[in-house]
């Protein structure tokens, strides 16, 4: 398995994820991520998910989370979280994130987390774009949305 490195379509199959997703990266659980019953913490999938989803902003040119002067602010409106299998130590898996649909400052993204060619959990969660001082919405940029489509499959308004 390759960590902290893109996987492309190819890989994903090889890993038993069906269909590939846009943006997916491979890890390890630690021991550290391990609650008293010795499987993974519910709380560290959310950390997995926004791992991938900050790197995923960034890669989609979202935002670079830089601070840049009108950079959004990027903000989850409503998530719903689904524990499929407990996970355990040492086992390798595969975070991946896509957009699935979007409207003009929102979209929706569907995460997941496969392990052992096995969905483990799944996050899907709503996104808004906001202004840098969050008065106002800020509309998803054309270049944006078009990877939507383009790379993600996702559904246009």
């Amino acid at each position: 398995m390759i960590y902290h490195t893109p996987l492309d379509a190819a890989a994903q199959r090889a890993l038993g994820i069906s269909p590939p997703q846009a943006l997916a990266m491979g890890d390890r659980v630690r021991f550290s991520e391990l609650d008293v019953l010795n499987h993974v913490n519910n709380g560290r999938y959310m950390e997995w998910f926004e791992r991938l989803r900050v790197r995923y902003s960034q890669d989609w040119g979202i935002s670079t989370y830089g601070g840049e002067a009108g950079a959004p602010r990027i903000v989850i409106r409503s998530g719903e979280i689904r524990y499929v299998q407990e996970m355990r130590m040492d086992e390798d898996y595969v975070c991946t994130c896509a957009c699935t649909a979007f409207r003009t400052t929102s979209y929706t993204l569907l995460q997941q987390v496969w392990a052992g060619g096995t969905l483990r959990a799944t996050f899907d969660c709503v996104l808004v774009l906001l202004t840098q001082d969050g008065s106002a919405r800020m509309p998803i940029p054309d270049a944006v949305r078009q990877r939507f489509i383009e790379v993600d499959g996702a559904n246009p308004p």
